[in-house]
């Protein structure tokens, strides 16, 4: 019973450090124009969570990160509902898959961040390891969210004035397919790839504090 306990408050802790760090976040750091943002390691905590408690509570935990990033972010969810956010009039299977990609599974992936605890000796690495293993999967959730929902503003992404000159080098070489794939990877890469980089850094910081990277269950 208090190993359970421990792990709820400690859970929750971590979960209410992620917020605030993503808040503080929000405070100077600017958001993109169509989502996303870096942010000062917010997903960290939820990464160690599941380092200290293993990859099952990790995605338990990642789901409430989850439920909790829709509440913050309650103002893009309800437009998604709204008409003319997808186009021309109310695509409400297109918010759903939104929200299932863009926050139910992007951040329920941040719980495999403990994937490597029992694989990897060095604590350092193998938080560092399992903090590119969940990050990268919420990476993939927003390219594959990125496609469906967004691929038809990639001729305009890449050729919006000040663009580098490759952008249109690349709508003219490539099918609007394989184009949708390109600037859902480009776009969310300009907010994730920065965000993998840092949290990566920073697990391999925190990971020097023995008490940090405990097992505890």
């Amino acid at each position: 019973m208090q190993i359970k306990t421990k792990r709820l408050t400690e859970s929750a802790m971590l979960l209410a450090m992620a917020i605030v760090l993503e808040l503080v976040s929000k405070s100077f750091i600017p958001e993109m124009p169509f989502g996303g943002q870096v942010t000062l390691v917010s997903m960290l905590p939820v990464v160690l969570i599941s380092y200290r408690h293993g990859t099952k509570w990790g995605i338990v935990s990642g789901l409430c990160y989850a439920l909790i990033e829709m509440v913050i972010g309650a103002k893009t969810v309800a437009a998604a509902f709204q008409p003319g956010y997808f186009g021309d009039g109310t695509m409400i299977f297109n918010a759903i898959i939104m929200c299932l990609l863009d926050y139910i599974l992007a951040f329920t992936l941040l719980g495999l961040g403990g994937i490597f605890r029992d694989k990897i000796k060095n604590p350092g690495v193998s938080l560092l390891c399992g903090s590119l293993v969940a990050l990268g999967a919420r990476y993939l959730a927003h390219i594959l969210s990125g496609y469906i929902l967004f691929s038809g503003w990639a001729e305009w992404f890449f050729t919006q004035d000040g663009f580098p000159a490759w952008g249109a080098r690349l709508v003219e070489s490539l099918s609007p397919s394989l184009l949708g794939w390109v600037y859902s990877i480009v776009y969310n890469g300009m907010y994730m790839v920065p965000e993998i980089i840092l949290t990566a850094i920073a697990a391999l910081l925190i990971a020097r504090v023995p008490k940090i990277v405990t097992k505890v269950s």
